[in-house]
């Protein structure tokens, strides 16, 4: 009765094998897509999709980027001022590069963010977290 009861206590000390794991917690992340180039008027509007998943809501993004032709010859740096972004709501942003057709843009890079302001948010966490993607067929980079 004692090596039952022994076995039966064990059995219920010992956590099932089956345990479902903890939930992680997704990593912050500013993801930008480059989801449209279109010719509009002696420019390229460039549309972006923004979504914020940082935890905290930004107040102000600008981000420094480098425009290269598709032959790889850096055109301009310019920046981007995505204004406010608020967390976990997405936003569309649209730029105007003047006199720049969307057949000669091959590559934006993401150089660096001249601002970035949030509430808790430590400086560099734009940077740390961008995620960045294209639907189109200029590659965006960072």
């Amino acid at each position: 009765m004692r090596q039952l009861c022994a076995i039966l206590v064990a059995g219920l000390a010992t956590p099932p094998l089956a345990t479902p794991a903890l939930a992680e917690a997704p990593a912050p992340a500013l993801g930008l897509e480059l989801n449209t180039v279109t010719e509009a008027e002696g420019a390229c509007r460039l549309t972006f999709l923004a979504e914020n998943a940082l935890g905290a809501d930004l107040d102000a993004l600008v981000l420094e980027a480098v425009l290269f032709t598709t032959q790889g010859t850096v055109d301009r740096l310019t920046l981007f001022d995505f204004g406010a972004l608020p967390a976990g709501r997405p936003r569309v942003r649209q730029f105007d590069v003047d006199g720049m057709s969307c057949d000669a843009l091959g590559q934006v890079l993401v150089n660096g963010a001249t601002e970035c302001a949030g509430t808790g948010l430590a400086p560099g966490a734009c940077i740390e977290a961008l995620r960045l993607s294209s639907r189109t067929g200029v590659e965006v980079a960072g």
